[in-house]
């Protein structure tokens, strides 16, 4: 349900609100279309609740209503307004909105709905109630009986806000609604947020199962658009194709008919692992803190009350950390000899470690991962310290960081390849899958360098990592993020599925371009000379060119394959070839990619 912002200030004379709203013609109606995401036809419109005068926020009107146990007289009686308000002569349901609260509570009364909408002379069968709800529903199947009277003369039900609020499954499945509203909170920015799409993803899938038609709400942007119609939800509403209106929509949306001559199908937002979203407060352990003014001895106590603790904090009068005592270097520098006796009375700071790591408490467990790059491996042991606002909060282990770190790269490894964070194997194949299912052109590219393990060999897997890094930069600079999928097989081989026009233009230049920046990363001698010295497969001594990029495409037209790994085993072919006839971009033919398929026997 879209509500209105408050406009004006409710203030002491709130009660009268709802006083004055239930006055004649004091309530009126807007009507937002909501459209067929396929077609752009108007499937129906949504009543909402105006009043006359300032604008008010109808949120409040309900608000106070509730407060005064009057909440099933005014949505009552904006039901009856949009009932009459709406024009007969337009086509499409009509949705009106009640509270599962009121009716729960008996202020709302199926009958007297019914009436109203008999009152308007519009067929039953064209009314949709749409159920809001700001608290939980303790008996959803209480209310799907009260709601019974009303679907056996034919009025429809649609549960809103799905995602958000207190629409639950339970709801869904106690009183199969015809439709269900997707909050605007999982629609709003699905386009590039990953963890929203793989929310609405399983809502497909369970709309589907239960036989419910899904309407996305809160469609504001194109690109949020594209991927809902993309994701098979059969409708649509938001501002960006029909804002609130006294006057009703005829035809159908603009938008959405010039979108359908373009039937792209967009690239996904890449998923984001959940371990991702783990922060180092996730990895704090609560420790006792001491200050510079006390003892070894002080130390040692703290110690053997607190058996698994691995390390000690100190910090100033202000809270903030000086530095860690590794509870095994204390407990060897203790034992040596005359130890306790000479430095048992001296300040904890004795066999401090200074400089310890410190990371706040919000950080990312990315942004930790830095840590287990060190050279100075007594980071591990110590752990690190965690504050809030720079004070001591507590402290998190190194065993623990390694073990997040660990789930993090597995779970994204399965996703993205973890050295450029690019789409891999699996996103590669539901991409291309989903351009077959859509019966759409497209061009897949495979792209390999010339000569890698050369490179490799002679100035080390760091420098070849940053050659990855740079062949990834330059595709990215080089294509359209809205029709062109980037993905990142493994080692030096790189997929692209193009739906640019413009695809071999682009293939071109990012040969172009990586092979002039990668210049910089040999030797100015081997830059020179114009080779590199290595060994060939037999281990012998050897000259090869310098790295070069190449780049096979094969061209795939509507109903020629039907297997992603079909493709995908013809693109690898048709890098081959560039590789076999030392070019930078070669096109494999269409004749030959079908006289390959069965070679693969596929």
């Amino acid at each position: 349900m879209s509500l209105l912002q408050p406009l004006v200030p409710i203030g002491g004379g709130a009660m009268k609100l709802v006083e004055q709203a239930l006055q004649p013609g004091q309530l009126r109606s807007v009507f937002q279309p909501i459209f067929s995401s396929t077609s752009g036809e108007v499937l129906a419109h949504e009543a909402l609740m105006r009043m006359q005068g300032p604008p008010v926020s109808p949120l409040a009107i309900l608000d106070q209503a509730r407060l005064c146990g009057r909440l099933g007289e005014v949505e009552t009686l904006a039901a009856r307004v949009a009932a009459a308000t709406f024009d007969s002569k337009c086509n499409g349901l009509v949705f009106i909105n009640l509270s599962s609260h009121a009716i729960l509570q008996g202020e709302i009364r199926p009958h007297q709905v019914l009436g109203c909408l008999i009152d308007s002379g519009l067929d039953l069968g064209r009314f949709v109630v749409e159920l809001t709800e700001r608290d939980i529903v303790e008996d959803a199947a209480q209310l799907a009986e009260a709601l019974a009277y009303l679907r056996a003369r034919g009025v429809r039900l649609a549960l809103d806000d799905f995602g958000n609020g207190h629409s639950n499954f339970e709801l869904w499945h106690e009183l199969a609604p015809e439709f269900v509203k997707i909050d605007r909170f999982l629609i709003d920015g699905i386009a590039t947020g990953p963890a929203r799409l793989a929310i609405v993803k399983a809502l497909v899938e369970v709309g589907a199962a239960l036989g419910t038609e899904l309407i996305a709400e809160g469609i504001e942007r194109e690109d949020d658009l594209a991927l809902v119609r993309d994701l098979g939800i059969g409708f649509v509403q938001g501002y960006l194709l029909g804002r609130p209106s006294a006057e009703l929509h005829h035809g159908p949306s603009a938008v959405i008919r010039e979108m359908c001559t373009r039937v792209p199908v967009r690239p996904r937002p890449a998923r984001v692992s959940g371990v991702r979203q783990i922060s180092a407060a996730h990895l704090l352990v609560e420790a006792p803190v001491l200050m510079p003014r006390h003892t070894n001895e002080d130390v040692e106590n703290v110690f053997r009350m607190n058996p698994a603790l691995h390390a000690l904090p100190i910090v100033d009068d202000d809270n903030r950390p000086l530095g860690l005592i590794n509870r095994r270097d204390f407990s060897e520098a203790l034992a040596r000899p005359f130890a306790r006796e000479l430095s048992g009375r001296k300040s904890c700071r004795t066999w401090m470690h200074e400089n310890p790591i410190v990371r706040e408490l919000s950080d990312e467990i990315s942004a930790l991962a830095d840590i287990l790059l060190g050279e100075d491996q007594r980071y591990l042991a110590d752990g690190f310290v965690i504050t809030e606002g720079g004070r001591y909060r507590g402290l998190g282990t190194g065993q623990a960081l390694v073990r997040r770190v660990t789930e993090m790269r597995i779970e994204a490894a399965r996703y993205a390849n973890p050295l450029t964070l690019l789409p891999g194997n699996i996103p590669i194949t539901e991409h291309i899958g989903r351009l077959l299912d859509a019966d759409n052109a497209f061009v897949v590219a495979y792209c390999d360098l010339n000569h890698f393990k050369p490179f490799n060999d002679q100035y080390g897997y760091f420098r070849g990592d940053q050659m990855i890094r740079l062949m990834a930069d330059v595709h990215l600079h080089n294509l359209q993020p809205h029709l062109d999928f980037l993905g990142h097989v493994g080692g030096d081989d790189f997929v692209v599925v193009f739906q640019s026009g413009d695809w071999h233009e682009r293939c071109l230049r990012i040969v172009s371009e990586f092979n002039a920046a990668a210049q910089h990363l040999f030797d100015a001698a081997d830059v020179a000379r114009g080779m590199l010295h290595g060994e060939d497969r037999s281990g012998r001594a050897a000259t090869f060119p310098l790295t070069t990029l190449c780049i096979g495409v094969v061209h795939v037209p509507p109903g020629h394959f039907a297997d992603p790994e079909e493709i995908a085993s013809i693109a690898a072919a048709a890098k081959r070839r560039a590789k076999r006839e030392k070019v930078g971009v070669f096109v494999l033919s269409s004749q030959e990619a079908q006289a390959l398929a069965p070679a693969f026997g596929l």
